[in-house]
């Protein structure tokens, strides 16, 4: 699945990532972007989804017993996976990300797109919202870059450090002030006296809206044990 803004952000992540590829939640509804043809050449990448359609290479629930799912993906490891816009989607997010994880080799990338704040949208239904914090404890074994997770809006090309007003329009004219961001400040001080008069009274009301926002955060999977002990006898 996945947005302009997503494609946007895996792009400029592209250079560093390695195969092989999953794409989990690759069915194309319409408006879905093409991941896939952001890597060049002979590529192996396979998109996987519950159900049939444009872009899905094995129709496979990543939320079934582990065992299963390896075995359908051939004992396979991926040195990059990608699952964006998905876990909303999923009646239990804490078993799909233990599968991704599992399905994810040491040292290999993962990126997660999910939404803080949207519309309700069913592809077959819609469940959950997160936070970072939310993200991290789904992935407990995934180290994730704080420099390079972003907070991305509906607005093509509007992405930004994740912070604590995270989706957040103030109608605060003063804290607008304070942080040095005066477009917005004027914004606001036009809001509040408009609705002084009457006039956007209804919006002005609230202390601040949130705007449809999604998180994308990138992680690496630790190394395990097995492979640092490996690593240190020069074994494969």
């Amino acid at each position: 699945m996945g947005d302009v803004n997503q494609l946007l952000y895996v792009s400029r992540q592209a250079s560093e990532l390695q195969g092989p590829f999953l794409e989990a939640g690759s069915r194309d509804y319409g408006s879905t972007q093409d991941l896939r043809s952001l890597f060049t050449g002979p590529v192996d990448y396979i998109g996987v989804d519950i159900e049939t359609g444009d872009g899905v290479d094995q129709t496979l629930d990543l939320t079934r017993d582990f065992v299963e799912i390896d075995k359908e993906l051939e004992h396979r490891r991926f040195g990059t996976i990608f699952c964006l816009s998905v876990l909303e989607h999923c009646k239990n997010p804490f078993k799909m990300a233990e599968n991704l994880t599992c399905l994810l080799k040491d040292g290999g990338k993962i990126i997660i797109s999910v939404p803080f704040s949207w519309e309700i949208h069913a592809y077959p239904d819609d469940y959950w919202r997160f936070t970072p914090a939310g993200v991290r404890l789904l992935f407990p074994q995934i180290e994730f870059d704080n420099k390079r997770c972003v907070i991305s809006t509906s607005r093509s090309g509007e992405l930004s450090d994740i912070n604590d007003d995270v989706g957040r329009i103030s109608f605060s004219a003063s804290r607008y002030r304070q942080q040095g961001r005066f477009p917005r400040w004027i914004s606001a001080f036009l809001l509040k006296s408009l609705s002084r008069i009457g006039v956007f009274r209804w919006l002005a009301g609230y202390a601040y809206v949130m705007s449809p926002t999604n998180i994308i955060m990138i992680g690496t999977r630790r190394y395990s044990k097995v492979s640092s002990e490996k690593d240190a006898d020069g074994k494969e």
